[in-house]
């Protein structure tokens, strides 16, 4: 809903909508006015009403047989329709819920009540609208997540399926399990990233809290990639402190976070270009991590959403884009009380650092 909510007064006496504009005064709602129902009817586009003020009794077409036209409509069946009336038999204001109404009230109109309904229900289109906007993420999430899911599955049973067939040499054979062991690892890391993700969200998870050898672990992730990597003809490159330092991080958590950057740069690397990861030590205690690509970059309006859950780059043709590796590691990241940020790797591609504070 805009900052400014927009009324629909529809009532065959000026008067009236002179009242509830005064009434309504200072409120921050955009008033429109229509002096008969057909005429309502007519303009509901131009309009665009996020609620609507109906009068019951006008001549002609009244304001039961207004209610009902609109809520008849799919695209306007969630705006809410306070019914004003002069009516006090409980069977006509029923007639009224019945037309579809979801509120209603009395002439003459009072102005604390006014504004208490009118507040009430752009409360819940609000709410309802923000309830649609989950269950489209919700509905892109999960066919998002299916195509991840699919594609290693897929890698897994056809290479199965050729490791039935008679006369493989054993090169080929080792090819083929290679293949099926990096696509299960495709598939663990992602089933893992998100039930971890989950757990972060709910304020679920508490950090375990280790010293580990920053080199160390780094180097196992550049270990973990490299078969990836060669697949792109990508050369890795690390610069790493020596041996021996520590630095306190939840390890599994953190490797995770290395591996997404890592896998994140290497699928917007282009062939025969390089990946760095970098780390240091910081003389104030923590640790400064950074992981460099080559690929196109990440604009500057894009890097004020990237890290926001099913928000993704540049569109790649052939790469899969989930929108969740980046705000994982966000997430991790700020659940260590660190901090990550964006930045040109010139002359193409893209810096992400790390910046973890001495626990």
């Amino acid at each position: 809903m805009d900052s400014q909510p927009s009324i629909l007064v529809i009532d065959d006496e000026p008067d009236n909508f002179d009242v509830v504009e005064t009434l309504l005064d200072g409120e921050n709602y955009q008033l429109y006015y229509a002096p008969s129902g057909q005429q309502a009817l007519n303009r509901l586009d131009s309009f665009q009403p996020d609620l609507i003020l109906l009068d019951v009794m006008m001549p002609d077409l009244d304001g039961m047989e207004v209610c009902r036209r609109i809520k008849a409509d799919p695209k306007w069946q969630a705006v809410p329709i306070i019914m004003v009336t002069a009516l006090t038999d409980k069977e006509d204001l029923a007639r009224c819920l019945a037309t579809g109404a979801d509120d209603f009230i009395s002439k003459p109109v009072n102005g604390v009540e006014l504004r208490a309904r009118v507040h009430s229900m752009l409360r819940i289109k609000q709410q309802y609208e923000s309830m649609q906007v989950l269950l489209k993420l919700r509905e892109d999430m999960v066919n998002m997540i299916v195509h991840d899911l699919r594609n290693p599955l897929t890698s897994i049973v056809l290479g199965a399926e050729i490791l039935r067939f008679p006369g493989l040499s054993p090169k080929q054979q080792e090819g083929k399990i290679d293949q099926i062991l990096l696509a299960g690892q495709q598939l663990q890391s992602l089933i893992d990233s998100l039930l971890i993700m989950a757990k972060l969200e709910s304020g679920k998870m508490l950090l375990n809290y280790t010293e580990v050898d920053l080199c160390a672990l780094c180097m196992s992730a550049i270990a973990d990639i490299e078969a990836i990597a060669a697949q792109k003809n990508l050369t890795l490159i690390s610069d790493l402190p020596e041996l021996g330092g520590i630095v306190a991080v939840d390890a599994v958590i953190f490797r995770r976070v290395l591996d997404n950057l890592l896998s994140n740069a290497i699928k917007f690397s282009p062939s025969k270009s390089q990946v760095t990861l970098r780390a240091e030590y910081l003389a104030a205690g923590g640790a400064k991590v950074q992981v460099a690509d080559s690929g196109s970059g990440v604009s500057q309006d894009l890097r004020q959403i990237i890290f926001e859950k099913y928000e993704i780059g540049t569109l790649m043709p052939e790469v899969s884009q989930i929108g969740l590796g980046l705000a994982f590691c966000k997430m991790a990241i700020e659940a260590h009380s660190g901090r990550i940020t964006i930045e040109d790797n010139h002359p193409d591609g893209s810096i992400f650092t790390v910046l973890l504070k001495n626990q």
